[in-house]
């Protein structure tokens, strides 16, 4: 299950970021992108811990 949560976490992130990015350009989107990404999975990780999913 946390894996899972992990796994959407990360594409919600990074499809968030990727759209705040594409206003500047394609660069700024991927880089907002990964970054969107790597908040996801901490945040993922973090709801995982906290109730034991």
């Amino acid at each position: 299950m946390t894996k899972m949560l992990v796994f959407f976490a990360a594409m919600i992130g990074s499809a968030i970021g990727w759209w705040l990015g594409a206003f500047l350009g394609t660069m700024s989107a991927f880089f907002l992108s990964v970054v969107g990404m790597a908040g996801g999975v901490y945040l993922a990780r973090l709801v995982a811990a906290e109730y034991g999913v």
